[in-house]
């Protein structure tokens, strides 16, 4: 058997590890729960199933899942939700201006069926214009699971079974057998999670629904959790508790409104209502009462003294009469500035002018209060004080007796106020830019189904681009085929070309003289072997360069009209006879024929010259 202390251990760690804390559940439940969770991972001991937690985190998510349960379903109870819709929700709207928020509390509010069933009822109360701009849902829970599914607002075609048909077709958008809660109404359902043990209440709410989750709560704590909804309630706000719970033993804070739906309004401070009794004194009781009149006074005056807040008293001459310990502290007045002018001291105009506010009140005999007051101090901390002066008036003649001054220390409540000013612009911020994320996704979620469309267009001309394909790729295949017939062809012409040229080089070195070859613009497209010998330059030296720009020693200038003839085809065949200088040095004559070269149909494409050493040893008879 387990023992009592080894389920503490287990609490303390699952409260210190993941910020639940159970300690204040009813024991036996909560007990019988985690025991069947260690039965089905086969733990006998608390110790032991400790350390299969430490061991295996995923396991906290099915442990609370045990134990919370998180049973919940859209208008359970049903006749409670039609006393909801029927007598509380125009009560609520009612009591509100026209146009003041309205804001709902949905505590334990699981996987946000009641949160939404709440929204179904408002927007058809107030209709679907002034919901969206009106109404606030706050829904919290411990469970992050829970939630989680709550913020999709998606459901099974099983878990709408109980919603009324025409709430159905109104309230929730079909697709692929889920049943989505609608976006605009959607954004009014705030989640978050948030510990009714541990967590401050949710203030301001007009209607609070906390269905079946006191009923897990020990005596204890259940007082903590109701005196935390007490005051998250606006006065004569309502509570919707579930079948099992009720609020007798709190009667002094909520007066029910129908027991049998669990429906119990605020009374507004905890006090219950009371009927009005009439008292009536005997003479005994009269002496008693004098005796306690009479020692009032030095009650009174300690009261003064003791008092929590800074109080200064004035009389109608002008003179601090009294101040009372916090005054004096606060201020750093001492007993010696009692029965002087108060005009005279600092506190008179500072942290704020005094004395004409006082003048007003010795007048017109009103309270006057200043909200706001700083008050720096040498630490460097600012002090704020709500600034209270009241007439001090006797009870029978109405004539002025002293003016009362009382600093209200409001110094947490306007640091708590900057905090809530501060996260309240958070909080809008965020608002906004969620508003403007969500907008952004709506707007990309239209332009993916526009690329969509575009891509199945797309895909249309591509299939008919490669139906187009397909036929040039035959045609290719037939052209390829044509190719390889005719580079058959050149082949075989190429064969023969580089027979030619073989024979046309065996030619070009048999002749006896040197043989250059120019083209139309007068470059070296042929220069033999008998050239290199007589200048002294190779082939690959001359070729495609001007004949003009060589550095032979032959006066290639006189040639000039010569070759220009040639090119013309003036002259078939014309020879010069000029002195030149070969690659050895050697001074000779140069016999040269210019002669046009033509292509089959005669047309002039160069020249073709011969030149020859007709020197006295080597003489050549010129006809």
């Amino acid at each position: 058997m387990t023992n009592s202390g080894s389920i503490d251990a287990l609490l303390d760690y699952i409260r210190d590890e993941r910020r639940f804390d159970f300690t204040g559940y009813k024991r036996s439940s909560l007990t019988r729960r985690i025991r069947k969770r260690m039965h089905e991972v086969d733990s006998d001991e608390y110790p032991a199933y400790l350390d299969f937690l430490q061991t295996q985190p995923e396991e906290f998510t099915q442990l609370f899942n045990t134990i919370l349960i998180n049973v919940t379903s859209f208008f359970r109870d049903s006749e409670a939700w039609q006393y909801l819709e029927q007598e509380i929700l125009p009560k609520i709207i009612s009591s509100r201006q026209t146009g003041a928020p309205i804001r709902v509390w949905c505590a334990g509010s699981s996987s946000g069926e009641e949160a939404y069933s709440t929204a179904i009822l408002l927007a058809e109360a107030l209709g679907e214009k002034d919901y969206r701009q009106r109404v606030k849902i706050y829904a919290t829970d411990v469970d992050e699971e829970a939630l989680w599914k709550a913020r999709q607002a998606v459901y099974t075609e099983k878990e709408v079974e109980s919603v009324p048909p025409k709430f159905r077709e109104r309230y929730f958008e079909v697709r692929s057998g889920l049943y989505t809660f609608r976006k605009d109404l959607r954004r009014t359902v705030i989640f978050g999670r948030h510990d009714l043990i541990q967590d401050a209440p949710i203030s301001h709410i007009d209607l609070l629904l906390c269905r079946n989750v006191l009923m897990y709560f020990n005596a204890e704590t259940q007082e903590k959790v109701v005196h935390r909804l007490h005051f998250g309630l606006r006065d004569n706000g309502y509570i919707f508790l579930g079948k099992a719970e009720m609020l007798l033993a709190h009667s002094k804070s909520f007066l029910p409104i129908d027991i049998k739906y669990r429906i119990f309004r605020k009374v507004p401070n905890g006090i219950g209502i009371q009927r009005n009794r009439l008292t009536l004194l005997n003479n005994n009781e009269i002496e008693a009462t004098t005796r306690y009149v009479s020692n009032l006074e030095p009650i009174q005056e300690a009261a003064f003294e003791t008092g929590p807040e800074a109080q200064l008293v004035v009389d109608t001459y002008g003179d601090l009469v009294l101040a009372n310990i916090k005054a004096c502290s606060t201020f750093k007045l001492n007993k010696n500035d009692l029965g002087h002018p108060f005009h005279d001291l600092e506190i008179s105009y500072r942290p704020v002018e005094l004395r004409s506010v006082i003048d007003r009140i010795s007048t017109e005999l009103q309270p006057i209060i200043i909200k706001e007051i700083e008050w720096p101090e040498k630490s460097g901390e600012n002090l704020y004080f709500e600034l209270e002066v009241i007439p001090l008036v006797e009870k029978n003649s109405g004539e002025l007796l002293a003016a009362s001054i009382t600093f209200k220390d409001v110094s947490d409540h306007k640091t708590l106020s900057q905090k809530l000013v501060s996260a309240n612009q958070e909080l809008e911020t965020a608002m906004e830019e969620l508003q403007s994320t969500n907008e952004e996704l709506e707007t990309t979620n239209e332009e993916l189904q526009s690329t969509i469309e575009e891509l199945e267009t797309t895909n249309e001309e591509l299939q008919s681009t490669n139906e187009e394909l397909e036929t040039m790729n035959e045609e290719l295949q037939s052209t390829n085929q044509e190719m390889e017939t005719v580079n058959d062809e050149l082949t075989m012409s190429n064969q023969a070309y580089d027979e030619i040229n073989a024979l046309l080089s065996a030619i070009m070195a048999s002749m006896s003289g040197g043989v250059v070859v120019l083209d139309e613009n007068l470059r070296v497209q042929v220069w033999n072997k008998q050239m290199e010998e007589l200048w002294g330059l190779r082939e690959n030296e001359v070729l495609q360069r001007t004949l003009f720009n060589l550095d032979i020693q032959l006066p290639v200038d006189q040639l000039t009209g010569t070759i220009r003839k040639s090119l013309t085809g003036a002259a078939p065949k014309q020879n010069v006879n000029l002195r030149a200088i070969n690659r050895r040095g050697r001074e000779f004559d140069c016999l040269i024929f210019c002669a046009p070269l033509k292509d089959k149909q005669q047309n002039i494409k160069g020249v073709v010259i011969e030149m020859r050493d007709i020197s006295e040893s080597d003489q050549i008879q010129i006809r």
